[in-house]
């Protein structure tokens, strides 16, 4: 059995970010039978407060043996089964920073805790029945969310919105193995069974696992984000573009060619989804070795990007180094962004659109201008729709291993399908129905291993 595993005994961990300098309050959270025992023994209350649960005592922490001030601190006291992990949890709020919260710990390790795997609360928030494994994946998508939607997307699988219908699935497979089942043990008794009802309720089951498989690619972008490139030859606006975008100076911005000579990255949101902006070293010849090491970084980030904007000087209109560029960069989801269009006149403009390939979205900015930034997202999100999400239920997203537990159940309930059509016995249908009926289970945690544990909580933090 793995380390994950070991969960007996009293665990202990910081439960916040611990930055120098930073952050007003520490927590260190302990769950298990001793940790009352562990509280009263470091937290020494003034007064006369009262040890209930779910109360908070203001008091000290002080070292058992040399009663040295650790911290003036506050003590919050969750008694079991009313806690996270359903057993006995307090937690220690301390001052901030580095040194308070680690001694804390340091002292509740010397009293009878250990230290928490990654995500040893949550599991044992699985294991006592308190939460599922869709509900523990969702605590884990809330805690990384990078944009409102995604925090949206997660709290829908921390309430059930994602164990519901799986359940609901699940049970309909159950129900069609009993009635299978009930035939084999019973066959004499009962009446044949209705293969084309049999079949219709297999198809109407595998329908809705379709809809919610249809709901990956949207799950994928919400938790890892969008990556955009911006790619051009040098001075046509890229890092003006950025700055313009983010409203920030996160690029330096000079008439200088070559000015840029490393990616610069910026993190934005768009239409709710994450969306991580590369400006990228303008891509040219030349014998500048700082330089070259740019512009080989810049290839490198556009062949890896979700989506390129590659960005041209209206004022120059399409010139060759341009065609070049975009021949190594068109086979990637692009959009032509034109720039500078403040400094060419109407006529000039038509006349660029006769030079720019077609078939490909253009939009017209002036970054200087802080112009066609609103266009620029829309038509992002217009390649976003087209490409990347085809789910309607925008409140609900399957990550990567509900998903393929989704299709071996789909694939399960196929070959079902195929042993009633070629009018095998009926022992015969209940294995791959028993399939599909495991597979839902592993989303849920119905039917689970302990290596589908370990992968889920160990990429979780240690005090979550």
């Amino acid at each position: 059995m793995s380390q994950l595993f070991a969960t007996t005994g009293t665990i202990a961990a910081i439960a916040t970010a611990v930055v120098p300098q930073q952050g007003s309050v520490g927590i260190v959270r302990v769950s298990g039978d001793q940790a009352m025992s562990i509280a009263k023994t470091l937290f020494h209350t003034p007064g006369r407060q009262v040890w209930q649960t779910h109360r908070v005592l203001y008091g000290y922490i002080r070292h058992p043996q040399t009663q040295q001030l650790v911290d003036e601190a506050l003590l919050l006291i969750m008694k079991a089964p009313r806690s996270y992990t359903r057993e006995d949890v307090v937690e220690f709020h301390c001052h901030g920073g580095i040194m308070a919260v680690q001694q804390v710990l340091q002292l509740c390790l010397e009293n009878g805790a250990r230290l928490a795997q990654p995500g040893e609360f949550t599991l044992r928030a699985f294991l006592n029945g308190r939460l599922d494994l869709t509900q523990a994946e969702g605590i884990a998508d809330l805690v990384g969310a990078k944009s409102p939607q995604a925090a949206q997307t997660a709290l829908a699988g921390l309430k059930g919105k994602l164990a519901h219908p799986i359940r609901q699935l699940r049970a309909n497979c159950l129900d069609i193995l009993a009635e299978i089942e009930a035939r084999i043990d019973f066959e004499e008794d009962l009446p044949p069974l209705d293969d084309k009802g049999i079949i219709s309720e297999i198809e109407k089951i595998a329908a809705e696992i379709s809809q919610l498989l249809a709901t990956k690619d949207k799950g994928e972008l919400l938790r890892t984000g969008l990556k955009v490139a911006i790619v051009g030859r040098p001075n046509v606006g890229k890092s003006s573009l950025l700055n313009a975008w983010s409203q920030s100076d996160r690029a330096i911005v000079t008439d200088l060619p070559g000015t840029t000579r490393d990616v610069v990255e910026s993190q934005l949101v768009v239409g709710g989804i994450p969306v991580q902006v590369l400006d990228t070293a303008g891509i040219r010849e030349t014998t500048d070795q700082v330089e070259k090491i740019g512009v080989e970084r810049s290839r490198r980030a556009a062949n890896a990007a979700d989506l390129v904007l590659l960005t041209i000087d209206a004022s120059a209109g399409w010139t060759q180094d341009d065609e070049e560029i975009y021949q190594q960069v068109q086979h990637r989801p692009l959009i032509l962004v034109i720039n500078k269009i403040d400094l060419v006149q109407e006529s000039q403009s038509k006349n660029l659109h006769s030079q720019i390939p077609d078939g490909k979205s253009q939009i017209f900015t002036s970054a200087a201008q802080n112009q066609g930034i609103d266009a620029l997202e829309t038509a992002i999100l217009q390649i976003v729709k087209a490409e990347k999400v085809q789910a309607a239920d925008m409140d609900l997203a399957i990550n990567q291993r509900q998903a393929a537990a989704l299709t071996q159940a789909k694939i399960s309930l196929q070959q079902v399908q195929a042993t009633i059509e070629q009018q095998l016995p009926l022992d015969f249908w209940t294995i791959d129905l028993r399939g599909a009926i495991q597979a839902l289970g592993e989303i849920t945690g119905e039917e689970v291993t302990e290596s589908v544990l370990d992968r889920i909580f160990s990429r979780f933090c240690i005090g979550k």
